[in-house]
């Protein structure tokens, strides 16, 4: 999951394999998404619903100038996380303690994108109500759904997946080389030649080729999984060994449809095929949601058969028969199961009684988090943080297992408040509030494991702005504190509440509270809450206007982060400090400061720390000259794109608002009204590593538009005359009713128009036009 400024690409991902066949489907789809805001692509699991809809995706993007975001639904296995999935998709972090939805909505209101909710359909009614509120509430939103069925919502179009195509059975057989006209055929022949180079159809072949894929239904899924039968045996033979399970399918259940009587034949086939070793691990692997590494599949499903050392060979097996996939996008290897192979693998450790592998999956994701919590404030940082989010999903699976297995809240617990920096360098501050209330809940007794969850609870509801709900967290987890003598927690307790106090406007009660969290850590050594309660006493400090005392806090902060290698709150300490110079009449160093706090931010995707601190080098910008002013603006922009993303202006840092109305009202005055709207807009519609960029200085501005007339030639005619009609402050649907058009061809016209002149507005094109249609005699 990709947490950023969202990027205006999407994150469409990287195919795999070659996308064959169905297009007349992609043209269907791309027909139903430009008249429709919400279709659903509906079939039976491995009939290919997510490949034809992230092909079509891919075709329709460049309508989407916002992007197109996938959002994967198949390894979630809480309904309630479906809001949560979407937005932190989209790179909403959810600070506000607003609504979860609410600020999902308001942050796709105004953008033209397309969102792919893929494998919907356990998650059916959740994946409904959340389309069904963004639908109403963003009306350049689209969506596109894959489910086994359909979402029943107003407004809904389904559109059948059906198998591939085949050559009709009532009909002479075609010639080899007309074959490749059917879908089925073309690609079983295409992936039959990654097994085995040189693979083609041919006269000698051809009707057993067509007899496979008919009896596979033409379901691509089932398709694939016959052509990995081809690394040892001949298409006859898989032909023949495929009947054989077909006679063994008559003896069972007929209460299936054909194609998933088909589908379940090839997987029991896969499954028989594989070795009783490969077998076993197939089933082990299931435990895993999303993608995986090596290192995880040893240590989870070794054991009871199967040694350490074989585990990177059965891997491989499985990889070869189609059963794993390699995901070849990823720095460092990493597997996943499709869904469908997912759960037919769950079936049989079900099967099997299998109650150990589940529990060391917990184990290993429980000891995993430990880790990584005391790396956090090492050189190790940025590296723990980006795996932490490549196993996001398994971290999920494994707070699951500790909520739903009876005794094992406490280890539950322990994990969720051990990814107290995770959760929000994640954007994901509501889920982790969610599980460790419900763990919580279930973990009454008086520990320090209880009394440290208080506490982390208390620091997320903090960051979303719900200072009550952390108040209250704070008072138990202080008792506990007390009771137990924990000084780790009371120093974090005494850090949390002088934020509160801070907030609540009583600085010299914060600064007490911080020394106090100074004083508990400093006896346990606890590098982080010396760092964190040092940069907010400086925060306090600069609030006041003691300059000396910022310095000094700020220096042995950075002093502290240096020693140890430490560059997320030695960013913070920056931020502070980069203020404070540029207070003291040192603009040039306090830019060179503030830019080494946003690289910083950047590097652990701080949303809140890059915000503040690309206002910052705003704020200081815009008492430069014009070109620094309208980097100001442009900067602005961004910020304020990011502060949409965090679900509420300036977050806890309201105090500093001044700041930027000071800002806004030297860069519009030094660049003038027109070239400061321009440049705010440009950066609202920056993705976050061209905004970083610009923040560095390390990427031009962009140069005032010059167009010349003969520019108007760019544009096709009826491009020209929607051009001339926007100058008149014509609508899209009124633009449609005087050109007779539909309103989604009027809107695409526009969209085109944007990309062609480098706009990023209507209002840009209206003064365009006004200034460089031809005149009429």
């Amino acid at each position: 999951m990709s947490t950023s400024l969202p990027s205006q690409k999407g994150n469409l991902p990287v195919d795999i394999t070659t996308f064959v066949g169905r297009r007349r489907e992609v043209t269907d789809v791309k027909q139903l998404l430009s008249s429709s805001r919400l279709v659903t692509l509906t079939g039976p699991g491995g009939v290919g619903k997510t490949r034809l809809a992230l092909q079509s995706a891919r075709n329709v993007r460049r309508a989407f100038p916002h992007g197109v975001w996938v959002v994967e639904l198949g390894a979630l296995r809480q309904p309630g996380l479906v809001v949560e999935a979407a937005a932190a998709t989209l790179g909403i972090e959810g600070r506000s303690s607003r609504g979860l939805i609410d600020q999902l909505s308001d942050y796709v209101c105004d953008k033209h994108l397309l969102l792919v909710l893929d494998n919907c359909e356990h998650v059916l009614d959740s994946c409904a109500l959340l389309a069904d509120h963004l639908l109403r509430t963003a009306p350049r939103l689209t969506i596109l759904v894959t489910s086994r069925e359909a979402l029943n919502i107003t407004g809904e179009t389904f559109y059948p997946v059906l198998p591939m195509s085949l050559p009709d059975p009532e009909s002479p057989l075609p010639s080899a080389q007309m074959l490749s006209r059917y879908e089925a055929v073309a690609l079983f022949t295409e992936r039959a030649k990654s097994i085995r180079p040189g693979f083609t159809v041919d006269d000698d072949n051809a009707a057993t080729v067509v007899q496979l894929c008919r009896r596979l239904d033409g379901m691509p899924l089932a398709i694939e999984l016959a052509a990995a039968r081809l690394q040892g045996l001949s298409v006859e033979q898989v032909v023949q060994r495929l009947d054989d399970r077909y006679r063994l399918l008559t003896a069972g259940s007929r209460a299936a449809l054909p194609q998933q009587q088909t589908l379940r034949a090839l997987i029991d086939w896969s499954y028989d095929l594989c070795t009783p070793a490969e077998r076993v691990l197939w089933a082990r692997l299931s435990v895993f949601a999303g993608t995986f590494d090596l290192a995880a599949a040893e240590t989870v499903c070794a054991g009871d058969g199967i040694e350490t050392n074989e585990v990177a060979e059965l891997v491989v097996g499985l990889v070869t028969k189609s059963v794993l996939l390699l995901e070849k996008d990823s720095p460092q290897p990493r597997y996943r199961l499709l869904e469908t192979i997912r759960q037919y693998g769950a079936e049989q450790l079900a099967s099997l009684g299998d109650v150990a592998t589940p529990r060391r999956h917990r184990d290993y994701f429980a000891n995993f988090v430990a880790e990584a919590e005391r790396g956090l404030f090492t050189p190790d940082q940025v590296r723990l943080l980006r795996q932490l989010h490549s196993e996001h999903l398994n971290l999920r699976a494994m707070l699951e297992f500790s909520v739903t297995t009876p005794g094992e809240a406490h280890t539950g617990l322990a994990a969720a408040a051990a990814l107290w920096q995770y959760w929000p360098s994640s954007g994901s501050l509501r889920e982790g509030r969610r599980w460790l209330d419900g763990l919580l809940a279930m973990s009454p007794e008086a520990t320090e494991q209880r009394a440290w969850g208080l506490s982390v609870t208390a620091w997320l509801a903090i960051l979303q702005g719900d200072l009550t709900s952390a108040a209250d967290r704070l008072d138990e987890a202080r008792r506990l504190g007390q009771e137990l003598d924990d000084r780790r927690t009371l120093g974090y307790v005494a850090l949390f509440s002088g934020i509160i106090t801070a907030l609540h406007g009583d600085p010299q009660r914060a600064t007490s509270l911080y020394e106090e969290a100074l004083t508990h850590h400093r006896v346990v050594h606890e590098p982080i809450g010396i760092a964190m309660a040092l940069y907010r006493s400086a925060l306090i400090a600069f609030l006041e206007g003691d300059s000396q005392e910022v310095h000094a806090r700020c220096d042995e902060c950075c002093s502290l982060c240096d020693t140890y290698h430490e560059r997320w709150w030695k960013a913070y300490a920056l931020w502070v400090l980069g203020l404070q110079v540029w207070r003291d009449g040192d603009p040039q160093r306090a830019i060179a400061v503030q830019t080494d706090a946003v690289r910083g931010f950047h590097e652990v995707n701080d949303f809140l720390g890059t915000a503040v601190s690309m206002e910052a080098v705003a704020w200081v910008a815009a008492e430069g000259p014009r070109d620094e002013a309208c980097r100001a603006a442009t900067l602005l922009g961004a910020a304020d794109t990011l502060w949409q993303a965090l679900g509420t202006p300036l977050a806890e840092f309201t105090y500093l608002s001044s700041y930027r109305r000071d800002c806004e009202r030297a860069a519009r005055r030094t660049c003038g009204p027109n070239a400061y709207e321009s440049a705010f807009d440009d950066g609202r519609h920056l993705d976050l590593d061209d905004a970083v960029r610009i923040a560095l200085g390390d990427a031009p501005q962009r140069a005032e538009r010059t167009t010349p007339q003969n520019e108007w030639s760019l544009l096709t005619p009826r491009e020209r005359e929607i051009a001339a009609l926007t100058t008149q402050g014509l609508s899209n649907k009124e633009i449609s009713a005087r050109l007779v058009i539909s309103q989604r061809t009027a809107e695409a016209h526009i969209e085109h128009i944007l990309v062609k002149l480098g706009f990023t507005s209507r209002n840009q094109i209206a003064a365009w036009a006004a200034e460089h249609q031809p005149t009429k005699d």
